[in-house]
């Protein structure tokens, strides 16, 4: 498996097509309210956008898709929301692992997958492993996932992987045990319904990704709606800390 750098430290060419981008996809509630319907029918409605969402990376040539399905806050929601949302988690994973694999998608869950009862425990680990060989696209769902929580649980790790080393630790160390350590940093960070917060979602990975906010409801945010959010990235100059004038020098070389 690849492990990715920082792009703190090994700045990244930058590409007028983002290689990978990470969505809060925020929303889903307030759409349901403003139709006089139950939340669930937003959330329902949301997950069908995933399948849109999916394919328009397939058709852009993204090759990394991070979403920000479920997070470790989100228990703190009533219990009845709590539970519909488990449910249309397994009904996602039995309806839709098949097409994935079929269209070249490989499938990853990432966070705490320990407090997910056995049943969900093993669809996840039946898709991951039914959809491990396919390229064309990384597909990640972040469920029951904090930004705190990965570096914790990375800095965890990692010193009990070498217990006899008491300092000078480094980025490079920490890598290989974060969550993403799998992918490229994002490249565009996007979260709809109005909100322009991270809100504990990938905060190691997200240190120089271009933030797109917008109003537009997460069951709202279509093709049309994904193409503005690719058309700001394009409009964007990343220095990675050197000047417009130094990326100017590059290019021309």
């Amino acid at each position: 498996m690849a492990i990715f750098s920082s792009s703190t430290r090994q700045v990244p060419d930058a590409a007028t097509v983002p290689k990978h981008v990470a969505v809060i996809m925020d929303g889903n509630g307030r759409w349901a309210k403003k139709r006089f319907m139950p939340r669930v029918a937003g959330h329902v409605k949301g997950v069908e956008l995933v399948r849109e969402m999916v394919r328009a990376c397939l058709e852009r040539g993204i090759s990394y898709l991070t979403l920000f399905a479920f997070s470790s806050e989100n228990w703190r929601r009533p219990q009845d929301e709590v539970s519909l949302l488990m449910q249309l988690f397994v009904k996602a994973l039995e309806q839709e692992v098949e097409k994935l694999d079929r269209n070249g998608v490989r499938l990853r869950i990432i966070g705490d997958l320990s407090r997910f009862d056995s049943r969900l425990q093993q669809l996840i680990r039946d898709a991951e492993n039914r959809t491990a060989g396919n390229t064309r696209l990384d597909l990640t769902i972040a469920a029951n996932y904090g930004g705190r929580w990965d570096i914790m649980q990375a800095v965890n790790r990692m010193l009990a992987g070498q217990p006899d080393k008491r300092e000078g630790w480094t980025e490079s160390d920490l890598d290989p045990y974060l969550s993403m350590s799998f992918a490229p940093e994002p490249d565009l960070f996007i979260r709809t319904g109005g909100e322009e917060r991270i809100s504990n979602f990938l905060l190691w990975q997200l240190a120089y990704t271009e933030l797109y906010f917008t109003p537009t409801l997460w069951p709202d945010f279509d093709t049309a709606e994904f193409g503005k959010a690719i058309t700001s990235y394009q409009q964007r100059e990343r220095r990675f800390g050197r000047t417009s004038e130094q990326l100017s020098e590059k290019s021309n070389a």
